[in-house]
């Protein structure tokens, strides 16, 4: 029997797995995702501030991403906007990216043979390719991390993946969608007097895209890199 397990926040330690999924709806794979779509070359992931700007010195043609407690980072060229994101022109560059949950997450999920981030915009594609491609055996055991410690965004995302791979229709697409907009962490998006934050946003996270690519991540340089992985978009 395949182990699918659910697991909320991102300062945790994991036994080793098969596959590890970090979820991280509002906002950072889902600017992941976009960002590919933009034509980004690959995602290099910073723990912290410091370690982005050490990355950033070391490569000075790289591009800073990311947020604290989600804003953004002074010096940093892009922050977690998807809606902002559109405007840049991505094309061929490398990001460098640090957030407060799904860097994090991440960076404290690396001990399985496959690892892969996904947002809810890539989460169909990204469970349908590990279902087809990658459960080859009964006993395989699957984590899926919901990156925010205690918001419904990406707990919503994990359970609507796990129905996925499970082959059952007990979470729809819009009931994901609709937990996903009535959580908490998406509640400041509609907050008026909150302007930093684009109630735009939230359309792009709750926006289901085909693609024709997973997020990888590629752990055997010093650096862990999120790689854009092809798939077969027709068999999904």
């Amino acid at each position: 029997m395949r182990a699918i397990q659910i697991i909320q926040g991102n300062d945790h330690s994991l036994e080793a797995s098969n596959i590890n999924v970090v979820i991280d709806v509002i906002r950072a794979f889902t600017v992941a995702h976009y960002a590919f779509i933009n034509g980004a070359q690959g995602i290099m992931l910073a723990g912290t501030v410091d370690e982005a700007l050490r990355i950033k010195k070391r490569f000075p043609q790289y591009v800073l991403a990311g947020e604290i407690k989600g804003l953004p980072i002074p010096g940093f060229e892009i922050d977690n906007s998807p809606a902002r994101l559109q405007a840049l022109d991505l094309d061929g560059k490398m990001l460098i990216q640090k957030t407060t949950n799904g860097v994090r997450a991440t960076l404290n999920s690396l001990n399985a043979e496959h690892v892969f981030v996904t947002g809810f915009s890539n989460a169909r594609t990204t469970a349908a390719y590990i279902k087809r491609s990658l459960l080859k055996e009964e006993n395989m055991t699957i984590n899926l991390i919901a990156s925010h410690p205690s918001g419904d965004d990406d707990l919503a995302c994990a359970e609507y993946m796990a129905e996925i791979l499970q082959s059952s229709d007990r979470v729809s697409t819009d009931q994901a969608i609709t937990r996903i907009q009535q959580s908490a962490a998406a509640e400041k998006f509609y907050d008026d007097e909150r302007p930093e934050f684009l109630r735009e946003d939230i359309s792009f996270c709750t926006k289901e895209l085909p693609s024709d690519f997973v997020m990888k991540v590629n752990d055997h340089h010093d650096i862990p890199l999120i790689e854009r992985v092809e798939v077969d978009n027709n068999a999904i």
